[in-house]
């Protein structure tokens, strides 16, 4: 339960780092580390696809050191979510933390 919870927090943060540059799996995996959640490729890489399949992330592919990477970008839908989730956590901020 607690995962499909996170899962949730986790989306908001790909959204919002996709929306202040173009962002790769690697980088976003250690990026949620730094926050605290433990995910794994298996995890991440088909939540990357999903956002992008639901047109929130749009992809770009890039050769790097002789490699193809995915660069991920928020999409006009994706910023509008980023802005409606704001609203909503703020609001939830305040009710669970501040308790009122």
């Amino acid at each position: 339960m607690i995962k499909d919870f996170f899962l949730g927090f986790i989306k908001i943060h790909i959204l919002y780092h996709a929306s202040k540059e173009p962002i790769y799996g690697l980088e976003i995996l250690k990026e949620l580390g730094r926050h605290g959640y433990k995910l794994s490729p298996g995890t991440l890489y088909p939540t990357l696809h999903r956002l992008e399949s639901e047109g929130y992330l749009t992809v770009e592919k890039k050769v790097v050191e002789g490699k193809v990477r995915k660069y991920y970008s928020t999409t006009k839908r994706g910023r509008v979510v980023l802005s409606k989730s704001r609203a909503k956590i703020a609001e939830l901020v305040e009710e669970v933390l501040l308790d009122k």
